[in-house]
C-alpha cells in the first residue's frame, strides 16, 4: 500500500522530531532542542490536517520563539567558561630565575609559586639567576620567560 503525500509529511515531521531530539541528547548543549519543539508543533498541525504552509510556519515560529525565550535563560545557568588547567595558570605569572637560563646549552630553571620549572628565554638571550621574569607561554614542560626586573640574590626570601 503506497503512502499518500499527507502520510509522508507526517512521517517527515516525526523523523525530524526524533533527529533533533537525538542530536540534543548527544550534544547536551541546547543546540537543537528548539527545532525539536518546532517539529513537534508542525507534527501536531499535520495530524490535525493543517496545510503544509501552516506546518512550516509553525515549525519556524515555534523554533525561533523557543530559541529567543529559552537560550538567554540557559546561557545564564550553563557554565561555558573555559577554566585554565594548573599548568595554564602560570602563564603571566612572575617567577625568579634559580638557574641561569641559556637556550644554546638548553639549561635554566625558575620557581613559580613554589614549583621549579625548566625555563628558556623567549628572545633567546641569557638570563642570570636571581632575575625576576614573567612567564609568556608553555611548551611541554618548559616555560618561556622574559625579564621584568634586575637580578636579586637567589637565596633571598621574596615571599612568593
Amino acid at each position: 500500500m503506497p503512502l499518500d503525500a499527507e502520510s509522508i509529511i507526517k512521517i517527515t515531521w516525526l523523523v525530524l522530531l526524533v533527529a533533533f531530539a537525538a542530536a540534543e541528547a548527544v550534544t547536551v548543549g541546547l543546540t537543537s532542542i528548539w527545532f525539536a519543539a518546532g517539529a513537534l508543533a508542525a507534527l501536531a498541525a499535520a495530524l490535525l490536517g493543517g496545510p503544509l504552509w501552516v506546518q512550516i510556519t509553525l515549525f519556524l515560529a515555534v523554533s525561533l520563539l523557543c530559541l529567543a525565550a529559552v537560550r538567554p535563560l540557559a546561557k545564564k545557568h550553563l557554565n561555558d567558561r573555559v577554566e585554565p588547567t594548573n599548568a595554564d595558570r602560570v602563564i603571566g605569572a612572575q617567577a625568579q630565575v634559580t638557574e641561569d637560563i641559556d637556550n644554546i646549552h638548553g639549561k635554566g630553571a625558575v620557581v613559580i609559586r613554589g614549583m621549579t620549572w625548566s625555563a628558556r628565554s623567549q628572545d633567546g638571550g641569557p638570563i642570570t639567576a636571581g632575575t625576576m621574569v614573567r612567564v609568556l607561554r608553555i611548551e611541554g614542560v618548559k616555560v618561556f620567560v622574559e625579564p621584568i626586573a634586575a637580578p636579586v640574590p637567589v637565596g633571598e626570601d621574596r615571599n612568593w
